[in-house]
């Protein structure tokens, strides 16, 4: 007897021993929900977790400080079609094909739009391939209720949410924007006009809490997709108010725009109208976290949030700036592909942080995985499970991250690609041949080229990154024969006397205190039938 007694103290210690050695997991008892958030065109420093001053987003902060914060989080590509292709198949730009924002011309098309670019970018695939097992196809394959709200952009009619394994699709088609704007009425399949003057990042929050509260008792895989903070840009009365006197109390500076190489790009983040339109993104998350705690859902439900690209300091809405890193949407430096990258997983509370670089096409794996789903090696070709990370293990993960953009970017970025690995990064220039590297990380703005000082480094990072496009047959740029160097030169003066005076003009304009964009402020200011 007193054997046997001996015998069950000296198997408890071992009990106790081994399990004291373990991460700390919080055990649960059945599947865990998914709840992804991707927000369109959201800054590296867009939020007050990374930095931001002047924009205000509680509700993302707090989610980010339960979580884990990759420092170090990429987007697959600067634009926002290649990156959400990555991010449903697992597989980087150049091997499913999809290199720009559907849509965007290509071949001799581009010469319409009258830039008079050395080369003409090259073709593309225009809809997410059929034979690819999406993210949200592998996990309704176990079971998973679907659903999917916001932008889609990955094809037209027959390539649409629900043709790629969602269940329940609210608003998602084949445009990039919104249609009619961000407050209604609007124009979306399945996405009806409930009330005018509604915010449409409020809408699509509200119809994914919906879902969550009618499947608490299921297992489900939810993507929320904003539109936000997409063009255009716009918000109420009350929050361009609030963001206007922010900007003033701070200081307006005489200037907001500097020259990169193509166009004037901002450099202050004081755009009082974006300030509104991210803080509304922010109410909007807090709507959907709230309905995971509401639901008693929130200590068994993995939270993923990034964004698809860089903020957009030039070209289409100049709206933010993403110093101190250099350029932003549409660039191939770090601005352009740098992103917000939290994930939340209740039951592992390891680690808060880590700058172990890791990008979008890992988290087909790492969610698969989370689940303890069997992965996809197939499928996930170029992307990594981060479970080993999320449990507090800091190996670097030895991987090179690829990049590839044949084309122009619409914000002054130039067809080129790249290879980041064990700390360096090489840009392959395609109009003619020409590279940069840089050492990571880099909070100087990305620019200080130190090729010519690593030599041999820059010469092994090209060679490998040459041989993976051409292992996977990738689409390249060409020479445009009827390029016209005194057009171009035009061109680019125009952008320096006349883009960029105007530019300022516009800013100052909108910081104003009698800013008014028109009688009802884009329609949120409107009398309810």
């Amino acid at each position: 007897m007193k054997y046997i007694k001996l015998l069950q103290i000296a198997l408890l210690l071992t009990v106790l021993c081994c399990k004291s050695n373990q991460p700390d997991v919080v055990k649960i008892d059945k599947k865990p929900n998914v709840l992804f958030i991707l927000v369109d065109d959201l800054g590296y420093h867009d939020l007050g977790v990374t930095g931001s001053d002047f924009y205000e987003t509680p509700n993302v902060d707090k989610l980010a400080t339960e979580g884990v914060m990759f420092t170090n989080g990429y987007a697959a590509s600067r634009v926002c079609s290649p990156s959400r292709a990555s991010i449903m198949t697992g597989k980087f730009t150049a091997r499913h094909g999809i290199t720009d924002w559907i849509g965007a011309k290509a071949g001799e098309e581009w010469r319409t739009r009258n830039r008079h670019d050395k080369m003409l970018p090259a073709n593309y695939v225009m809809q997410l391939p059929k034979q690819d097992i999406t993210i949200a196809e592998a996990f309704k394959a176990h079971g998973y209720k679907t659903f999917f709200a916001g932008k889609w952009h990955l094809g037209d009619k027959g390539s649409y949410p629900e043709d790629h394994g969602f269940d329940i699709n609210k608003g998602g088609f084949h445009r990039g924007g919104p249609a009619g704007g961000f407050f209604a009425p609007w124009s979306f399949p399945n996405l009806k006009n409930e009330q005018k003057g509604e915010n449409l990042s409020l809408r699509l929050a509200k119809e994914t809490a919906d879902f969550i509260t009618k499947h608490k008792d299921s297992t489900f895989f939810a993507f929320l997709s904003f539109y936000a903070v997409h063009a255009p840009v716009q918000t109420t009365q009350e929050k361009w108010y609030k963001y206007r006197n922010k900007a003033d109390s701070m200081g307006i500076a005489e200037t907001g725009y500097e020259m990169e190489r193509v166009l004037p790009i901002r450099r202050i983040q004081d755009h009082p109208v974006y300030g509104g339109l991210v803080e509304s993104m922010d109410d909007a998350v807090g709507v959907v976290l709230k309905a995971l705690k509401d639901n008693g859902l929130d200590e068994n439900t993995i939270v993923v949030f990034t964004s698809d690209n860089g903020g957009v300091a030039s070209g289409d809405n100049y709206a933010t700036s993403n110093l101190p890193l250099r350029g932003g949407k549409g660039y191939q430096w770090e601005g352009g592909i740098k992103e917000p990258f939290f994930i939340k997983v209740p039951w592992l509370n390891n680690i808060k942080s880590s700058e172990i670089p890791v990008v979008s096409t890992d988290l087909y794996p790492t969610l698969l995985d989370l689940a303890n789903l069997p992965l996809k090696n197939e499928q996930h070709l170029d992307g990594v499970s981060l479970k080993p990370l999320l449990e507090g293990s800091q190996k670097e993960i030895n991987r090179p991250l690829f990049w590839h953009y044949p084309h122009y970017g619409n914000q002054g970025g130039e067809p080129s690609s790249i290879i980041q690995k064990n700390g360096w990064k090489l840009i392959h220039y395609w109009e003619d041949g020409r590279e940069e590297l840089f050492k990571l990380p880099s909070e100087e703005k990305d620019n200080e080229n130190i090729i010519s000082q690593y030599s041999d480094i820059a010469s092994n990072l090209s060679n490998e990154l040459l041989a993976w496009l051409k292992e996977v047959n990738a689409a390249y740029p060409i020479t445009d024969t009827e390029f016209n160097a005194t057009k171009r030169k035009q061109y680019l003066q125009n952008m320096v006397n006349k883009k960029l005076p105007n530019l300022e003009m516009q800013r100052l304009e909108m910081l104003s205190p009698d800013f008014k964009p028109n009688d009802d402020w884009w329609g949120s200011q409107v009398t309810i039938d």
